[in-house]
Parts: structure tokens; C-alpha cells; sequence
């Protein structure tokens, strides 16, 4: 009975994601190139202006409120690019401001695990992470998994694609490929 109704909910999910879902925001940019997402908290620092001064979350919409300036969309820039755009936005108030963008806290890279796993849920990525890592985090395969027909759901564009996950290959510690990265947003299904 229950892997029946886990069975059905993620044909739903899998439905759904088909159907074209409102994409979420590409925070990849380059492999190595972070780039600010929803729930991320920002120190912005004006220097020699503590009224201007804040550290800010990230709302849902990708914008963060200063003073002065309003709404900036922060959501899928790095924070280079963020810096360039709170200078331009100060810039008819405050001659030459400098300013610093600081990344406090990142919440925005995250990956979902369902399925036949132990516990499913959304996990915060903390660096480079694999498949597997994050099968360990959801506590390991569950009793009825199907090892050979684990997949991730990624976004692309406006289009998810289904990637196939290749459980034994990549546990066997005699594997020398490439391990199987995810990127923010991924979903990792364990039918």
C-alpha cells in the first residue's frame, strides 16, 4: 500500500514537471561562478554610510529592498554583478559610492530527494554535490528501491529533462568516471 501511493505521487510529480511548470531561476552561471538565489541573506555595505547599510534576504520574487534605491532584482546575478548595479542605482544620490556586496548566508541551492528513500525531503547543498551525496542525506535507499531506475529531473531552459542514474556503477569504488553532479533545483527520484 504505501509504495503504491509513493508510486502515484511521483507520477504526479513527473506529470507536472512535463507540463512546463514555471521555471526556476538558473543560480549555476559557470560551474564555478555563484550566483545569488531566493533566500540568500546579502550584506550590502555603503562605505562611510551606515544608513545605507544592510544585510538583506533574498525574497522569493529574487529582490532585495535598500534604502534609497527600492527594489533590486538580485535573484541570478553574481555578487559582482549586484555590486554594479546598487553602485549605478546610488549613483544620482551619493557622488562615487563605494560599495560591497557580501554573500552571509546561502539558502537558495537546494535539491529535492523522493521516493523510496528513508527521508525524503529538500536538502541545502553545501558545496559540490553528488547524487549520491545527497542519497545519503535523505538516509539512504529504502527497502523496495529500484537501484536501476533511479533518474534526476533537472531544469533546462523551459524544458526538464530526465538524466539516468547509474546507482551501481557510480557506488562501485572501482568507478573512475566523472561523479554525477547536481545543480540547484535538481530532483533526484527513487522510484
Amino acid at each position: 500500500m504505501r509504495r503504491s501511493k509513493r508510486s502515484a505521487g511521483l507520477g504526479l510529480l513527473v506529470a507536472f514537471l512535463a507540463a512546463g511548470a514555471a521555471p526556476a531561476p538558473d543560480p549555476r552561471g559557470s560551474a564555478d561562478e555563484f550566483r545569488i538565489g531566493p533566500e540568500d541573506v546579502l550584506e550590502i555595505a555603503v562605505w562611510d554610510n551606515t544608513d545605507l547599510s544592510r544585510t538583506v534576504p533574498v525574497r522569493p520574487d529574487g529582490r532585495i529592498s535598500l534604502p534609497l534605491v527600492n527594489d533590486i532584482q538580485a535573484a541570478g546575478l553574481t555578487p559582482m554583478e549586484l555590486r554594479a548595479t546598487v553602485i549605478a542605482r546610488l549613483g544620482p544620490f551619493l557622488p562615487n559610492p563605494e560599495v560591497s556586496v557580501i554573500v552571509r548566508e546561502v539558502h537558495s541551492a537546494k535539491v529535492s530527494v523522493i521516493g523510496e528513500v528513508k527521508d525524503p525531503g529538500r536538502y541545502e547543498l553545501r558545496g559540490k554535490t553528488t547524487v549520491l551525496d545527497a542519497l545519503a542525506l535523505a538516509g539512504g535507499l529504502g527497502d523496495f528501491a529500484d537501484h536501476d531506475a533511479i533518474f534526476v529531473l533537472r531544469r533546462q531552459g523551459s524544458a526538464t529533462v530526465r538524466l539516468p542514474f547509474d546507482f551501481k556503477r557510480m557506488a562501485s569504488s572501482r568507478d573512475k568516471h566523472a561523479p554525477f553532479l547536481l545543480y540547484p533545483g535538481d530532483i533526484v527520484v527513487v522510484p
